[in-house]
């Protein structure tokens, strides 16, 4: 007890010399979360429940399909489509996601994998933080469902970046029964089921994250001291257990080489790693590539060998009028050679205000700048994204004849 009372006295000392204590901690998390509420309802930001999904032209939707405007009207016409809604000036209203998909199922182009192919799995994976990897990750998987893909997104960050832009309040919505922390916990748990959400993209589930998922980190990590080895394994056996029902999986990962990470590098057939041209963060990244190999080094001594169809390379917040940027660029170019995405992925307001406003790009309205701002913005992110999608379709056979004809292979 006199241990206590002197703790507690030394408490009052070191806030009154200037120290923070726990409460202090505490008050301001509570604050910061409110003022988050106010910035989302400032950024008129609609929380998941209450998104739709964005609309499409008659020429986007042709264009995505792979049909023309005249034989969707065609069906239209002799009911093999419904009509399209139209206002009360007899135009268009736009088509949406879903009703894309059902186009796709008429017209016998949607673009899955056969029952025979790998699920892609692709782990979105830096160990710095500010690189890009959740913008990255959630408009590639988001490209992939406009597309016409069935898309599975996990959050494995405990931040919860990826989480938000899809309208939830983390630590306010979700409860740690809701992340992956209950499967990597509880080993008697078979499937991801659980976890799995829709979202406002038809064809585009999410298992979010929030801040408990950090503390699987030390479970995972202590029970692995003790032999347990095999933990490194349940992101891959959940995902397995979903895999049938998706073409692709995209994981979002913390950034930072820990257990979790460690499963994703197990569960991940393919490997994107998102790099800004700045001193810092290649810097950084030839750390982590090192770091890479040893990881994939004694994962594989033990049994745990990492097989990837691929590893790219994306340069991420790209200003070309910095000069110094530009000549890492070339030195990237030249260091990565192939496995570099052709298409940089620059930096763009239109990112940085739908971002403001926790959302994506692909989902605006409009634009948040200008027109020409938005189709430049549109061009290098749908740029990046239709690299990664070849990669992808080239691990699966069914896909093999299809990319010869488009020339592709």
């Amino acid at each position: 007890m006199a241990r206590l009372v002197k703790g507690s006295a030394m408490a009052t000392v070191l806030r009154r010399a200037g120290h923070t204590d726990r409460t202090q901690v505490s008050a301001l998390a509570e604050r910061c979360s409110s003022i988050l509420e106010r910035l989302r309802d400032g950024a008129q930001s609609k929380r998941a429940d209450d998104r739709r999904e964005p609309l499409f032209t008659i020429s986007r939707a042709a264009d995505l399909v792979g049909r023309s405007s005249a034989a969707i009207r065609e069906a239209e016409k002799d009911g093999r489509l419904p009509v399209a809604d139209r206002t009360e000036t007899n135009r268009r209203i736009g088509y949406t996601l879903a009703q894309l998909n059902d186009m796709r199922g008429v017209f016998g182009t949607r673009p899955w994998r056969s029952p025979d192919d790998p699920c892609a799995v692709v782990a979105v994976q830096n160990f710095k933080g500010g690189v890009g990897k959740s913008t990255v990750s959630v408009h590639l998987a988001q490209y992939l469902a406009i597309r016409g893909y069935r898309v599975l997104l996990i959050d494995c960050d405990s931040q919860a970046s990826a989480t938000t832009l899809f309208g939830y309040v983390p630590d306010l919505d979700l409860d740690e029964s809701e992340t992956l922390y209950p499967f990597l916990r509880e080993d008697e748990r078979r499937s991801l089921e659980y976890a799995i959400r829709r979202t406002h993209f038809d064809g585009l589930d999410l298992i979010p994250a929030n801040l408990r998922l950090f503390q699987s980190e030390y479970e995972i990590a202590a029970r692995m001291a003790r032999g347990q080895g095999a933990l490194l394994d349940r992101l891959q056996q959940g995902i397995a257990s979903v895999s049938e029902r998706y073409d692709v999986v995209v994981i979002d990962p913390p950034p930072a080489l820990g257990a979790i990470s460690l499963s994703v590098l197990r569960a991940a057939n393919a490997l994107v790693v998102p790099v800004p041209p700045t001193v810092m963060d290649f810097s950084s990244t030839a750390a982590f590539l090192a770091m890479l190999d040893e990881t994939m080094q004694v994962l594989q001594e033990h049994g745990l060998e990492t097989d990837l169809a691929f590893l790219r390379f994306v340069a991420s917040k790209v200003d070309e009028n910095k000069s110094m940027q530009r000549e890492l660029m070339g030195l990237m170019g030249q260091l990565y050679g192939h496995a570099l995405v052709r298409t940089p992925l620059k930096d763009s307001a239109e990112i940085d205000n739908a971002s403001a406003r926790l959302m994506t790009v692909y989902e605006l309205d409009g634009p948040t700048t200008s027109r020409s701002v938005r189709e430049r913005c549109l061009t290098y992110l749908d740029g990046v994204n239709a690299e990664i999608e070849i990669d992808i379709r080239s691990m699966w056979p069914s896909h093999d004849a299809r990319l010869r004809r488009e020339g592709l292979a």
